[in-house]
């Protein structure tokens, strides 16, 4: 059921939601020259997958965890983007595509390595990755792997459909900082 919904709301979210996410290319445009980003990331079963989201960071900015890059590499609007989890929107279409979940472990880089290990202990990389998830709402980024993997087990054990909509109605409301930059939020 969880899979239909995610197909419902990508579908709605990236149709209606075309005139914003087109109006946020262009400003993009204008703020790095290249506004989309994408980024191998561990999908489900640790199978690789490219993430598309809007670029909030230089162009040149090293290819590393939110929690350790540096808050100058990020630009006016990529602050604005993150801020209101607009950077997220263009993830619509790695749900779609079933690389992702609406709700779900965040995906973390290949070279997470401590993650990824705490995530195979407890079976966090059988499900699919999430957009959001009950990490994300309670403030808790990928700078504290164990916390983080015991946190993704606890949702995806208790994952509802009314746990679903809560935590995307938690997200879309504000609840939760999203992928922290030090210094910056």
């Amino acid at each position: 059921m969880i899979r239909f919904f995610d197909v419902f709301f990508a579908l709605l979210g990236l149709v209606f939601g075309f005139p914003v996410l087109l109006l946020l290319v262009i400003i993009g445009l204008f703020d790095t020259g290249s506004p989309m980003f994408w980024q191998e990331r561990v999908g489900r079963h640790k199978k690789p997958f490219t993430l598309v989201k809007f670029r909030t960071m230089a162009v040149d900015t090293a290819s590393v965890a939110s929690h350790l890059s540096s808050s100058s590499s990020i630009t006016k609007f990529g602050h604005f983007l993150r801020r209101t989890k607009l950077d997220e929107l263009p993830q619509l279409w790695n749900v779609l595509k079933g690389e992702m979940s609406l709700v779900g472990p965040r995906p973390c880089l290949f070279n997470q390595r401590e993650l990824i290990a705490e995530r195979e202990q407890r079976g966090v990389l059988k499900a699919r990755p999430g957009i959001t998830g009950l990490a994300q709402v309670n403030d808790i980024d990928m700078s504290t792997p164990k916390l983080l993997a015991e946190t993704d087990a606890k949702m995806l054990v208790n994952l509802s459909i009314p746990a679903y909509f809560k935590y995307i109605f938690m997200t879309v409301t504000g609840k939760g900082s999203g992928d922290r930059i030090p210094g910056k939020y």
